[in-house]
């Protein structure tokens, strides 16, 4: 599996948000990746729904 083909500055803040190592993130499928954006997304709309 090759790594993901992001720039080394939005690698650096998903690892950021996502609270994961940046070698995991580089090898994580993208299909995970996209999964954990999207819990991520639903928790950001649910915390600004409750201000």
């Amino acid at each position: 599996m090759k790594p993901l083909q992001i720039s080394p500055e939005t690698a650096v803040k998903l690892a950021e948000k996502l609270k994961v190592p940046l070698e995991q993130l580089m090898h994580m499928p993208q299909h995970i990746l996209m999964k954990k954006l999207m819990e991520l997304s639903t928790e950001e709309e649910e915390k600004k729904e409750e201000k």
